[in-house]
């Protein structure tokens, strides 16, 4: 059988036509127009097969070396980059619903705390306040009942004594009714303040002779009359403090304290009953 082929080309055979591979009549292959037969021209456009184990070595020592001529060899080669183990991998939160919610009660439970903490701080600080006041309030409280336990205690006039005249007596060297009780001692005996109070009259006094007025804090004035000086004229006292002493100036018979107590400083009262309603005996 004759062997088909195209027609060739009016370029002739540079323009690329080829024979049909097809054996001719008498068993061989078919030539080409370039005379090489279409598996020899196959074969002439494939690489050579090479062989296993040298040709890698001998491919990576051409591309060294190529590198090298061009310059490129010096240059580090970028490090690898690094590969994060599976469980140093990073997890979001977002990615796991339960991390998420134990995140979410986790923070809850420390705010909780938080506002716990604060809030018993605050109630400490709170009570160590009310404590503070409380105290303060007592020492105050304790204070102001001592000084009225030391406004409210008296104490008699003269320590050694006799009575010699009581309140309402009546006598012809007296104008009218006796105003006070009188206390005999000799002159000169201490002469002391009732109670707590501020001396706010001390001189001559006509009839009363040489008198000091002391007024309560409630505003009873307690006179002392007939005294033959006078140590306190002014200022505030105690009870007890000695505020004079024993005489037998003004109108008197022997020396004597005469001893008046005018409420708001008013009329005199019975001196003897206004101490004795005060736990004192005269």
């Amino acid at each position: 059988m004759a062997s088909t082929h195209t027609p060739a080309h009016p370029a002739g055979p540079a323009a690329g036509t080829q024979l049909l591979d097809h054996p001719g009549p008498d068993g061989t292959e078919s030539l080409g127009t370039d005379g090489f037969a279409p598996e020899a021209e196959a074969n002439r456009h494939r690489m050579p097969r090479q062989t296993r184990g040298a040709s890698p070595l001998l491919g990576v020592t051409a591309v060294a070396a190529t590198l090298g001529a061009t310059g490129f060899a010096s240059a580090t080669p970028a490090a690898a980059p690094a590969v994060a183990a599976p469980d140093e991998t990073p997890v979001t939160l977002a990615a796991d619903p339960g991390l998420a919610l134990a995140a979410r009660i986790q923070q809850q439970a420390d705010s909780q705390r938080t506002a716990a903490e604060e809030s018993a701080r605050l109630q400490a600080a709170q009570e160590a306040e009310a404590k503070a006041a409380a105290k303060e309030a007592d020492a105050k409280r304790a204070a102001e009942e001592a000084e009225r336990a030391k406004a409210a205690a008296l104490t008699l006039p003269v320590k050694d004594y006799n009575l010699s005249a009581h309140y309402g007596q009546s006598a012809r060297y007296w104008a009218h009714l006796h105003t006070g009780l009188d206390f005999a001692a000799d002159t000169g005996t201490p002469v002391y303040a009732v109670g707590q109070g501020t001396i706010t009259s001390a001189g001559w006094s006509g009839a009363y002779g040489y008198r000091i007025v002391e007024t309560l804090p409630d505003g009873t004035e307690i006179w002392y009359c007939h005294l033959s000086s006078i140590i306190k004229g002014s200022g505030k006292v105690a009870p007890g403090d000695q505020i004079g002493k024993v005489g037998a100036t003004g109108n008197v018979t022997g020396p004597h304290l005469h001893l008046e107590v005018r409420p708001d400083g008013g009329a005199p009262v019975d001196p003897e009953t206004w101490l004795e309603q005060r736990g004192l005996t005269p």
